[in-house]
């Protein structure tokens, strides 16, 4: 197996055949923590062939027993919201799903590679949409869960691709605009460091260590205040805070999203109260839902306005029970990398990372103390959140001041003007 401490890091001015061939690289050793004898199933856009192309190469040097890749292509995709049958979209391929599960129960690790065309269905029918989603999300949840309870090593990466590429940078030529994807992805991903393997591990450590400090605290609630949002997240009982890397239950350490900057935990499902406002887009279900305004109640989210997407997110929130209450909490300060980079990606893996965040649904398990021994009915009992969507948007902003309520209500600062105290 080929050491990463041996590969001279890729200057800027590398060639990006030179620079993705590290990005794989670090996707397989950092990312994944690839072992030798694992089978390692891949899901990628089509347009993302020579970056897979390298992490396969690389999986296989690593000692892969067999690495299967699953390809999505836009034009197939939306072949089926032109021409398939209504009653088909209340249809997934759970046969392949249940394959997919059985992979990951057999030790399969799994990469996904993101970069799909954020406005690919925002021209589709959003009934169609909203009832294939959720037909997906009912196939996929026993791998989902899985993935979930870290049961395997996983990691996501992105790949640049010429329909995202216009989304970030409308206007550009399709070359230029992809080019400079592909710089602010490789950026992000700190693969412009000049030793990308050790910049992980120190960024990683920091967000552990910051992680380790919250747990200590214990603690009971979160009190976020800014414009439009005021807003009282209380935790899930035997809440642990997570950040950067962490050890799958199949004991091997990888790096679950590259990038990262986000330390998260669990918010109990009935606790939370309050108004709070997004301050990115967020990109659903190929629709950009703009200026979300919700006010919750009961842990559940009793009002729901945004500009642009409404129909959308009353879709989203009504997905099932537990699409209306929160699954996680997560704090970025405002400076992240992302965040400074001034752009929109239009992308979960790295807006999230831009900006503090909350998420609609599903809970970590993992989040909590023993959380991945617990019962079904003892994670609700902790307050976890259980849902078939996991939808994370974005509330963090410079006018963002975040508390830390201890069990006796004293209110302590954690962040001010969205930055770390």
């Amino acid at each position: 197996m080929a050491s990463l401490a041996t590969v001279a890091p890729p200057s800027t001015s590398a060639s990006l055949s030179d620079r993705l061939d590290v990005y794989a690289r670090v996707a397989v050793h950092s990312g994944l923590g690839l072992r030798a004898g694992q089978e390692l199933l891949i899901t990628a856009p089509l347009d993302a062939l020579p970056l897979v192309r390298r992490v396969t190469e690389h999986a296989y040097r690593a000692g892969a027993s067999l690495v299967t890749t699953m390809y999505a292509d836009d034009e197939t995709t939306l072949a089926r919201y032109r021409f398939a049958p209504d009653g088909s979209f209340d249809h997934a391929a759970t046969w392949l799903h249940d394959g997919i599960a059985t992979a990951y129960r057999s030790g399969a690790a799994r990469l996904g590679i993101t970069g799909a065309d954020p406005a690919l269905l925002s021209g589709q029918n959003p009934d169609r949409v909203s009832r294939a989603n959720v037909a997906l999300s009912k196939a996929s949840r026993p791998a989902l869960e899985l993935i979930t309870r870290h049961e395997i090593n996983w990691s996501i990466i992105a790949a640049a691709t010429p329909a995202w590429a216009r989304a970030v940078f409308p206007g550009e030529a399709e070359e230029a605009a992809v080019g400079k994807l592909w710089d602010a992805i490789l950026a992000a991903s700190r693969l412009d460091t000049p030793d990308p393997v050790a910049a992980w591990k120190q960024h990683s450590a920091a967000l552990q260590s910051r992680a380790a400090l919250l747990n200590e605290k214990r603690y009971s609630a979160l009190r976020y205040s800014g414009p439009g949002t005021e807003l009282e997240v209380g935790l899930a009982d035997g809440h642990l805070w997570l950040g950067g890397g962490t050890t799958a239950l199949n004991g091997i350490p990888c790096l679950p999203n590259i990038p990262t900057e986000e330390v998260f935990t669990t918010p109990h499902r009935e606790r939370v109260e309050g108004t709070v406002r997004s301050t990115k887009p967020l990109s659903y279900q190929g629709t950009l839902i703009e200026e979300i305004a919700v006010r919750f109640a009961g842990g559940r989210v009793v009002e729901a306005r945004a500009k642009t997407g409404q129909e959308v997110l009353e879709r989203m929130l009504g997905t099932d029970e537990g699409a209306a209450r929160l699954g996680e909490v997560a704090l970025v300060p405002h400076s992240s990398p992302i965040s400074a980079s001034g752009l929109l990606f239009s992308n979960t893996l790295f807006d999230e990372n831009a900006a503090c965040h909350i998420a609609m649904g599903q809970a970590y398990s993992t989040c909590l103390q023993h959380g991945d021994t617990l019962s079904g009915e003892q994670l609700e009992a902790a307050g976890a959140n259980e849902s078939l969507i996991h939808v994370d948007w974005m509330i963090g902003s410079g006018a963002l001041d975040v508390d830390g309520v201890t069990a006796a209500g004293k209110r302590e600062p954690l962040l001010r003007a969205g930055e770390w105290v």
